[in-house]
C-alpha cells in the first residue's frame, strides 16, 4: 500500500506587528514548508539568493540554478523551491493577503499597474537577469527595516516587479483551481502522488482509482484542470528531475535515466532532447556555464 501525502491548505499568519508575513531562511534555518504541495489565498513572493531546486507552480515544472525570484498568485498550488541552502545561500519569503491594505487599495490610480501584476501572478511569474538581482537585493534589505518602512519597501518592490522586463509566465497552459474543496483536494492528492511515485510506472487505472474516478473521467478532469494530459505531466516531472540530477550529481547519464523513472535509455535521450533542445550530455556540459 502506497502512503499518500495529504493535500495541504497552508494557513499564513502575518509577522508580529505587521500586516503581512516576512520570513528569512539560511543554511541553519531551512524552509521546510515548501517540500509539500500546498496552496493558500495569500500572494507569495519568493527570492532565493543562490542555490538550486525544482519548482512546481500549477501544472508547470522546471529546474532552476543560481537562485530564483518568483511571484505566485492566490490559491495557485505550488511546491519547491530550494533543495538545500549552502553557506552563502538565502531564501526570503513574503506572503500577503490580496486585500491586506483594504479592498479598494489596488483600485487607486497609483496602484492600478500593480493590480495588473497581481492578476498576472495567478499564472506564476519568474523574474530573471538583472531584474532578479536588483529586486532580490531590495527584498533582502527589507529584513533590517522597521515594520512601517518594510511595508513601504514592499510596495516599492511590487512597483519594481511591475516594471520588470525580463520575466516568464510559468503556468502559460492555464491551471484552473476549482472553487470546490473536494476538487482542490483531488488535484493535490494527484500531484503529491506523482511527486512521491514518479520513478515507477503509474497507470491511468491506478491514479484514477486513487481519486475515485473512472479512467475517461480522470483524463477529462486532469486535462481541464492542468491543460496537460497526465502522461505529459508525469513525463515532464521526470525530465525536470533528470535535469536536476545532471546538474547536481556526478553519476552516469544511464543512471540519470533510470533514477528519473525511465527504463529505456534511447527513449529517455529522445524525450530529453525534445524537452530541452539538447541531449543529456550536451545539457550537462553547458549547464555548468549557464546563468539563470
Amino acid at each position: 500500500m502506497v502512503k499518500i501525502s495529504k493535500p495541504s491548505f497552508e494557513k499564513v499568519d502575518p509577522s508580529f506587528g505587521s500586516s503581512f508575513s516576512f520570513k528569512s531562511f539560511n543554511q541553519e534555518n531551512q524552509n521546510r514548508n515548501h517540500t509539500f504541495w500546498h496552496y493558500h489565498p495569500e500572494i507569495e513572493l519568493v527570492y532565493v539568493n543562490g542555490g538550486s531546486g525544482k519548482r512546481q507552480i500549477g501544472s508547470h515544472i522546471s529546474y532552476y540554478q543560481h537562485g530564483d525570484l518568483i511571484l505566485i498568485g492566490s490559491n495557485l498550488p505550488h511546491c519547491g523551491f530550494t533543495d538545500s541552502l549552502t553557506d552563502n545561500d538565502k531564501e526570503t519569503v513574503i506572503q500577503f493577503s490580496p486585500d491586506f491594505l483594504g479592498k479598494n487599495f489596488w483600485e487607486l490610480p497609483e496602484m492600478r499597474n500593480i493590480k495588473v501584476l497581481l492578476e498576472r501572478a495567478k499564472k506564476g511569474i519568474v523574474f530573471q537577469g538583472e531584474d532578479k538581482i536588483m529586486i532580490g537585493e531590495k527584498i533582502e534589505a527589507l529584513s533590517s527595516l522597521t515594520n512601517y518602512k518594510r511595508l513601504l519597501g514592499l510596495l516599492d518592490v511590487l512597483n519594481m516587479l511591475e516594471n520588470a522586463k525580463d520575466f516568464t509566465l510559468l503556468n502559460a497552459e492555464g491551471f484552473v483551481l476549482d472553487t470546490e474543496l473536494e476538487d482542490n483536494n483531488r488535484i493535490n492528492v494527484i500531484f503529491n502522488f506523482v511527486k512521491n511515485e514518479f520513478k515507477r510506472n503509474i497507470t491511468l487505472e491506478e491514479i484514477a482509482n486513487l481519486v475515485s474516478l473512472t479512467v475517461p473521467a480522470f483524463c477529462r478532469y486532469f486535462k481541464k484542470t492542468t491543460g496537460k494530459t497526465f502522461v505529459q505531466f508525469v513525463n515532464e516531472y521526470r525530465l525536470v528531475h533528470a535535469a536536476k540530477l545532471l546538474h547536481q550529481k556526478q553519476i552516469s547519464i544511464t543512471d540519470v535515466c533510470f533514477e528519473s523513472g525511465y527504463n529505456n535509455f534511447s527513449h529517455f535521450n529522445k524525450q530529453f532532447k525534445k524537452f530541452t533542445g539538447k541531449s543529456p550530455s550536451v545539457y550537462r556540459n553547458e549547464i555548468k556555464f549557464a546563468v539563470s
